[in-house]
């Protein structure tokens, strides 16, 4: 709880992180594989290493879900949702699902809170699909907005 009077005005509290993505696009059909990723992260201390990595780790697969897999299809006729139950989700299997690292940046923060730990959260999330998108634009010289990143606009 931050009560008046406390130096919470002065600092950034945030947890912080970069991700770095190795991308695969077949020229022939405009499909996108994700052959590694890794995550740096700035999360202040780490209270349980296990929990942390795989909590980001998750994320690191939802955010490769949300740059290359989720979509939502709505009926032209009723502006229904058509895909709107976990039958027709798709996830990720295995082979979909390649090299992934988080690594966690050693940090002291003495303002945040008594113990300087920081919330991991969504934090290895947010940023896959941004970097997922920049690394198909450096690998087929398209930059595509939209997700999910499907084979037409790289074709």
């Amino acid at each position: 709880m931050i009560e008046p009077g406390d130096n919470h005005h002065k600092y950034s509290m945030q947890a912080f992180g970069a991700i770095f993505v190795e991308v695969a696009v077949d020229r022939d059909f405009g499909l996108v594989r994700v052959r590694r990723l890794v995550g740096a992260y700035g999360t202040g201390r780490i209270v349980n290493p296990r929990i942390a990595r795989s909590q980001c780790i998750s994320g690191m697969v939802g955010g490769i879900v949300m740059a290359l897999m989720e979509h939502t299809s709505t009926d032209g006729h009723s502006r229904r949702i058509v895909n709107a139950d976990l039958a027709n989700y798709r996830v990720p299997v295995n082979a979909e699902i390649a090299d992934l690292d988080a690594i966690f940046v050693e940090e002291h923060d003495p303002h945040v809170n008594p113990l300087g730990v920081k919330g991991i959260g969504e934090l290895a999330l947010v940023g896959v699909a941004p970097a997922i998108a920049n690394a198909v634009f450096h690998a087929t010289g398209r930059r595509v907005r939209r997700l999910p990143i499907t084979p037409e606009p790289l074709l």
